[in-house]
């Protein structure tokens, strides 16, 4: 019985041991400034982030965290606040960061592979292109002309990150990254619709679907290039079959669609408010610098009545739920895409394209290049 009771013990201690010698891989480092702070491990999955570990730091500032590997490259983060650092683990490798509590997210040392570091440079990138983004928001220009600076803001940043980081290692890890960079809430890089951008899709795509055949990340990129190809060999006049009709002053036609959480929103509701209903594609090039002219017009008239009822058309409903999760206003999306009945009702010909709603329901403007919409918006507050 004693000896039942010594081999019994033996195996539970080895079972234990077992299940605490699975292969991890190691980060640590130093924050400093940062005492009595929360810091965080989380991993940046493909549909959300989850947090992992935490740990509240002393005076020193010394943390060291031991995750399991993944079994293929993923994606992970530190968070102290509202301040993040990205990074890539490949396997068992250990990741060693020193930072700043007051500038955490823009001037921390990373150590332990060099796609640690091309991230970081490409974070510094899209940090500057940001601050420049904001200092033309910020500006007196009028919209058509800021959308074009925009535009070509983006553009000259996109040429840099293709040339020095998709198309230099496909198959690195921080290839991926650049691919899924925001500006805003929106999408830098399009997969759905822009030829050149499903080259750059596509050239990382192959790449991890030869190294990581079975990674659920190298599947979710080759179908979205799948898909875009797709998209892209339809021609253009049969994307979408409507008849153009200019909408002046008629009654509103309601549209109710369901936003990320599944909440049905109805266009109708809104009455009372003056509402700008967006009919857009989030993976189409100019969504991102429209989009950023919206929040700037939302942010100075939200307060004043002002809401945006904006309708994806994006047939890929996991890019638009990442690609619209910060925006502040109701986003919907019409599962039909391309062929929706809502487009179709309104005239739609082209994305996007936007209408202002007066407080009382009606359809008062239908936006063009032409149209001052700042002006037009506060003519109808």
């Amino acid at each position: 019985m004693k000896n039942n009771l010594i081999i019994g013990a033996a195996l539970l201690t080895f079972s234990l041991s077992a299940c605490h010698n699975e292969p991890t891989f190691q980060v640590e480092g130093t924050v400093s400034g940062a005492a009595d702070k929360m810091l965080y491990i989380e991993h940046s999955g493909l549909e959300r982030v989850e947090m992992i570990d935490s740990v509240k730091l002393n005076e020193g500032g010394r943390f060291d965290f031991a995750v399991n590997r993944p079994e293929s490259p993923e994606f992970y983060r530190l968070r102290m606040d509202n301040k993040i650092i990205n990074f890539a683990v490949d396997s068992t490798e250990t990741v060693q960061i020193k930072a700043q509590y007051k500038d955490f997210a823009t001037t921390y040392d990373i150590k332990g592979s060099d796609n640690n570091v091309k991230i970081k440079e490409l974070t510094l990138l899209q940090a500057k292109l940001q601050s420049q983004v904001n200092q033309l928001l910020q500006s007196n220009m009028p919209s058509g002309l800021l959308q074009d600076s925009l535009k070509n803001l983006v553009q000259t940043y996109k040429k840099e990150v293709i040339k020095d980081y998709i198309f230099k290692s496909p198959q690195a890890s921080y290839a991926y990254f650049a691919l899924f960079q925001q500006l805003n809430g929106a999408m830098l890089f399009d997969p759905l619709t822009n030829k050149e951008d499903i080259k750059c899709f596509g050239a990382v795509a192959t790449s991890l679907n030869n190294l990581y055949p079975h990674a659920e990340r190298s599947r979710n990129i080759y179908n979205m290039v799948i898909k875009g190809m797709k998209n892209t060999r339809v021609p253009k006049q049969k994307e979408m079959t409507i008849k153009e009709d200019v909408v002046q002053e008629v009654s509103l036609i309601d549209i109710p669609l369901r936003d990320l959480n599944g909440k049905l929103h109805h266009l109708t509701d809104l009455k009372g408010k003056v509402v700008l209903l967006d009919f857009t594609v989030y993976a189409a090039t100019p969504s991102g610098p429209r989009n950023l002219v919206l929040r700037d017009l939302y942010k100075k008239y939200a307060s004043k009545g002002l809401e945006i009822y904006q309708v994806s058309l994006d047939p890929n409903e996991h890019f638009w739920k990442t690609a619209a999760d910060n925006l502040p206003w109701i986003c919907v999306r019409d599962p039909q895409a391309q062929y929706s009945t809502y487009a179709n009702i309104y005239g739609v010909t082209e994305l996007p394209t936007s209408f202002l709603i007066n407080r009382s329901n009606v359809v008062s403007v239908r936006i063009n290049e032409n149209t001052d919409i700042e002006t037009a918006i506060k003519n109808l507050l």
